[in-house]
């Protein structure tokens, strides 16, 4: 019988605790053996009040970060350095530069590098991919509005350079859309907000085009209040394509085709393990790179100060 891989989670905050502690759980060819973190503990598990203090102290085989993005080259580089296979929470850096850079240490040093986007596990994602695949794509529209007060409290991290402000939730549907549009897709154009008294937009407005010309245009904003919103609808010859609640629902012209509960942590770590099985990586930064170019592209706006 084969034994299951030990792993290594840095990071205990929110993230970890509602999601990728119970698919670890659930996933038998994994087995979490140790924590590292500055703040928080695991009964049950070997605990390190950083990765370096768990690399020097225990042997897992994989380490997984749920760490902010700015450091995370640091941690991976370290992790990868000593063999061990590295799964990288979205965004998988702070820069697109440094995530290749990962990429080229763990392709010499022969681990596995995983860039996850858990969106893309989303249940409807894939069903929409394949009904994409052979339509005629007329436009594509992405509504991607949450409450930043909500989801992100007093997580200054998030407003500095590296920590992508809107663009944290909106790289989500970025990757969704880079998965299901059968071309590949490049900014045009992009309108950033930013508050007064911070370092990264609170809102965006992107115009994409894919490679024969549908456009695509995506809003994104963190003020949105009451009932949140994760919508991307698509014309196409064959009537309307709508993924809501972040790829989770599908409809086609009003008949729902796919509504099924969030299994995307499960099928990242299912994932991971057969990566590491295989002897590959991944690292898809098509999501990541839009988000870069809309940094370079952006008419920029400042709007008032916000206190979260």
């Amino acid at each position: 019988m084969t034994h299951p891989i030990s792993l290594g989670l840095v990071g205990l905050g929110t993230i970890a605790r509602n999601q990728h502690l119970p698919s670890l759980a659930d996933t038998p060819a994994l087995c979490l053996e140790a924590i590292a973190s500055r703040n928080a503990t695991l009964e049950g598990v070997a605990c390190y009040s950083d990765i370096q203090h768990m690399l020097a102290g225990s042997d897992v085989a994989a380490i997984s970060l749920c760490t902010p993005p700015q450091g995370r080259f640091e941690q991976a580089a370290a992790a990868i350095a000593v063999g061990r296979h590295v799964m990288l929470e979205k965004p998988p850096g702070a820069s697109v530069s440094e995530v290749q850079a990962l990429a080229r240490l763990a392709d010499a040093r022969g681990v596995t590098l995983f860039s996850t986007w858990h969106s893309r596990e989303a249940a409807a994602v894939e069903k929409a991919r394949d009904l994409l695949a052979t339509a005629e794509i007329k436009a594509v529209r992405i509504s991607w509005r949450e409450d930043v007060r909500h989801w992100h409290p007093g997580q200054e991290w998030i407003w500095q350079p590296g920590g992508l402000g809107v663009f944290d939730p909106g790289i989500n549907a970025l990757s969704i859309l880079t998965r299901i549009m059968p071309e590949p897709i490049h900014l045009s154009r992009a309108m950033l907000e930013v508050p007064a008294n911070k370092q990264a937009p609170i809102g965006a407005e992107l115009q994409m085009l894919s490679a024969s010309g549908t456009p695509i245009d995506a809003v994104f904003d963190w003020r949105q209040t009451g009932p949140q919103t994760w919508d991307i609808e698509i014309d196409t010859d064959n009537g309307s394509i709508v993924l809501r609640d972040g790829g989770a629902t599908l409809h086609q012209d009003g008949t729902c085709l796919v509504a099924a509960k969030d299994e995307e942590y499960r099928r990242l770590y299912k994932r991971f393990a057969e990566l590491i099985a295989a002897g590959q990586s991944e690292v898809d930064l098509a999501p990541m790179q839009l988000v870069a170019d809309a940094f370079l592209l952006a008419d920029y706006r400042q709007t008032d100060a916000f206190h979260d």
